[in-house]
């Protein structure tokens, strides 16, 4: 693909060899927070969103305190059953299927709600999202889409939520929607420029960074959340460079490969934006 000035982004377009071997799907959305992308990779399919969908739930969450709908430093009671979505009964978190003990070590306490948001991000609490979920709703969620561009992503149920998702309510993302959140956030859109610059501020603070934060130098700035689940790696991205722009990259991996392989075709795509980002 070229870009506005019809200049070729050579290190991207060198590694579409090896993106169309991968056993599946690589989906990308690469540009600044403004103007039409500079590259893109099937952006528009749909995939598994995995716990990119969390980028979502904590614009909702700034976004309704904006609003005054929502205090973020109200605490709320550690829980681990909720109400499912398809409509039929409850059903739980487990603490064998999170990545964060801390909110789990609260259970039938009380934390703020800023706090658990924050967990959600930066160590993917499923426990925080769930619990942050139920203060906002599946129907604020979905206006955060809609007012960010997203023409195919969806938040319709919990995680766990597995009555919900037999019945065909399914978390889903694509590169060109979850960039458009991105860029929402980084242009100070999302929400107020206050609540945008602290969602930024706990995206830079991200601890899992074995995917995208592999193919950048040492040291760079990057606000992201990643997401996996099995045969799925996802990352969506502002990257702050220091002598270019920041720009927005998204990576959904859908395929057949390990976790390590998956990281490595993520970090892969962000060393060739960082090669190519004074072409932007």
């Amino acid at each position: 693909m070229t870009n506005e000035d019809g200049r070729t982004l050579p290190r991207m377009a060198a590694l579409e060899p090896e993106l169309d071997a991968v056993p599946g799907t690589v989906s990308i959305w690469c540009g600044r927070l403004d103007g039409e992308p500079a590259y893109v990779r099937a952006p528009d399919l749909t995939h598994n969103a995995a716990s990119t969908m969390k980028v979502a739930i904590m614009v909702t969450a700034y976004r309704l305190a904006d609003e005054g709908v929502l205090d973020l430093d109200e605490k709320v009671l550690v829980h681990d059953e909720f109400e499912s979505a398809s409509g039929e009964g409850t059903y739980r978190s487990t603490a064998d299927y999170d990545n964060d003990p801390q909110p789990w070590a609260l259970l039938g306490q009380t934390a703020p709600l800023r706090w658990l948001v924050r967990r959600m991000i930066v160590r993917s609490s499923n426990l925080a999202t769930n619990l942050v979920l139920e203060q906002v709703g599946l129907k604020a969620v979905r206006l955060t889409w809609a007012r960010a561009g997203a023409t195919h992503s969806i938040v319709s149920r919990g995680i766990q939520d597995y009555a919900a998702a037999g019945a065909g309510r399914n978390n889903l993302v694509t590169a060109a929607d979850l960039a458009g959140l991105m860029r929402a956030i980084g242009s100070r859109q999302a929400a107020s420029k206050k609540s945008c610059q602290d969602m930024l501020d706990v995206l830079l603070s991200q601890e899992v960074t074995e995917d995208l934060v592999q193919g950048l130098p040492p040291g760079t700035a990057v606000a992201h959340k990643n997401g996996w689940i099995d045969d799925i790696r996802h990352s969506a991205a502002l990257v702050l460079p220091t002598d270019a722009p920041t720009y927005a990259l998204v990576v959904c991996v859908s395929a057949t490969l390990s976790e390590e392989e998956g990281c490595a075709v993520v970090a892969k795509v962000g060393a060739a934006s960082w090669a190519d980002r004074h072409l932007f």
